[in-house]
């Protein structure tokens, strides 16, 4: 039974689906922003640092506004990247929003994953308490707005002697003190950014803090020219003793408060931690029912040498290599079900199959591609097209796609190089492998190591002997049927040609994989030779 929230869900991927294929096509995959929010955040934060320092020289405690409104004096320097200052952190929001969505709606908040979404939402908070702090600090309209609703609802709080709401009353010039703390917390507060990104990524292997070198200036040139060309405005200094007749707010930092100026502050609190709630919770409120949650992998140490290749190409670092203790030399793979979250990479990765989920190891594998074959007999100028079912895969119904046929696997990242193999040598026209874009994959690094494995060479690889024209790999986007069907019609096109070409030169069909009777026992099970 399908919830509610899975249907919710479900649109909103699609939704999410059809606009990274729009960006593909403007960007390319290998540069779409979307699909590397989390790392654009961080090259945002780096951004936020830097200006931040600068414009921490010419701040004031004493005299807070006048010294940023001299700042905004400085038309070479300081109007400019005070802006770029603004923009960033305006940038970034919008780059966490799309972060914590995108991995909300696919599933990356329970489990081993739960980690991960925990501390990305105290980062959040971390941040836009930073960004509170920041405008409170120019002390203008917007920044007193801020401070007085702050107050407000500490003072709903039992822990103050005095309602701290009095600050604001206009009876007395503000404490220095209010400043200075305002002023400490926007610096020492990114401290607190440090670790939790620290936390945030502990349980990747290999993590991309940031996005490839050409985005990232891309990305810093046109927010310094939107800073030279439409510099941030400055709105007019803070008066508790006057109630300004219209406050500029920042949508993207306080879209807030003008919910909040109308709702008591304890129906703000009660608001907030119900917010807060359900956020937090996520990992248990997004959990698969038990029956439908994979199953960790886990290692055969009788097939298991000790090449240690599952446990460089595992992106969580869910599987250690510990000394034997069967009696055999050297190291055995071991798998921490705690960390795993079964995406069958591993599967791919090791030659004698003796790692993977259950049902989805190489000879796992090897028998369902047996299967697959005997009972759909593709004919030699037919396409077998191998696709994600996180993917373009989980868009396509039915056996067939355009007069090729589909075999689905949970990540592309799970196939093993002998089902590439086998297929080829049972005499298939051709086999096309459609990822998902690199940048994009459910798991990580599924499309990086499974290109590596069918081309270059990275263990376990497909075999010399396999003849590289019948085999094509792609990387295509959920949304992009158009552009699979693209490159599949121009693979068919080259398979009818070979079987053409094959037909008139009467050259026997290699049979190679059929596995000889005196093999043994575990050789029957579908290891090719």
């Amino acid at each position: 039974m399908v919830t509610p929230v899975q249907t919710a869900f479900g649109m909103l991927g699609r939704g999410l689906s059809r606009l990274d294929h729009v960006f593909d096509r403007l960007y390319g995959s290998r540069y779409n922003p979307l699909y590397q929010s989390g790392p654009i955040a961080v090259a945002l934060f780096v951004v936020l640092l830097v200006t931040g320092i600068y414009l921490l020289l010419f701040y004031r405690i004493g005299a807070p506004y006048e010294s940023v409104a001299r700042i905004d004096d400085q038309v070479w320097t300081g109007r400019w990247i005070r802006s770029l200052h603004r923009y960033a952190s305006d940038a970034a929001v919008i780059a966490i929003a799309v972060h914590g969505v995108r991995m909300l709606v696919r599933g990356r908040s329970w489990g081993a994953r739960a980690l991960a979404w925990v501390s990305g939402l105290v980062l959040t908070g971390i941040f836009l308490l930073i960004g509170w702090t920041g405008f409170v600090m120019v002390w203008d309209v917007q920044g007193e707005a801020l401070a007085r609703e702050g107050a407000r609802f500490l003072d709903a709080l039992p822990i103050f002697s005095e309602p701290i709401s009095r600050t604001f009353a206009g009876e007395q010039p503000l404490p220095g003190a209010f400043f200075f703390l305002n002023y400490f917390l926007h610096i020492a507060l990114p401290l607190g950014i440090a670790l939790f990104l620290y936390l945030h990524v502990s349980r990747l292997a290999r993590p991309k803090l940031l996005p490839p070198r050409r985005l990232t200036w891309a990305l810093v040139a046109g927010l310094t020219a939107l800073a030279v060309l439409w510099p941030a405005d400055l709105a007019p200094r803070a008066d508790p003793g006057i109630i300004p007749e219209a406050i500029p707010l920042n949508w993207f930092y306080n879209f807030w408060l003008p919910i909040t100026w109308r709702m008591p502050a304890w129906a703000v609190w009660l608001m907030g931690g119900g917010f807060t709630a359900i956020a937090f919770l996520a990992p248990l409120w997004t959990r698969p029912p038990k029956r439908h949650r994979p199953e960790a992998s886990w290692v055969n140490e009788r097939h298991c040498v000790g090449c240690e290749q599952c446990f460089f190409d595992c992106p969580y670092e869910a599987i250690s290599m510990m000394p034997r203790t069967d009696g055999r030399d050297g190291l055995v793979a071991k798998v921490n079900p705690a960390l795993c979250v079964s995406c069958g990479i591993c599967s791919g990765s090791c030659a004698p199959m003796g790692v993977g989920p259950p049902d989805r190891r190489g000879r796992d594998q090897i028998d369902q591609v047996r299967s697959f074959l005997s009972e759909r007999s593709p004919a030699s100028d037919e396409i077998v097209l191998v696709v994600c079912g996180l993917g373009v895969g989980g868009r396509l119904n039915g056996e067939q796609f355009q007069g090729a046929w589909l075999y689905s696997l949970d990540c592309v990242g799970n196939l093993h190089t002998s089902v590439v193999e086998f297929m080829v040598r049972a005499g298939v026209g051709g086999v096309m492998i459609a990822s998902c874009p690199e940048r994009d994959c459910w798991n990580r690094e599924g499309p990086a190591w499974t290109e590596e494995r069918l081309f270059h060479g990275r263990e376990a690889e497909l075999k010399e002997r396999v003849d590289r024209e019948r085999v094509r790999y792609l990387n295509i986007g959920a949304a992009d049927r158009g552009g699979l069907l693209v490159q599949l019609r121009e693979f068919q096109d080259q398979a009818r040609e070979r079987a053409a070409a094959d037909r008139e030169e009467d050259i026997e069909i290699d049979t190679e994989c059929e596995i000889p009777p005196h093999e043994e026992p575990d050789l029957k099970r579908g290891i090719l030779p």
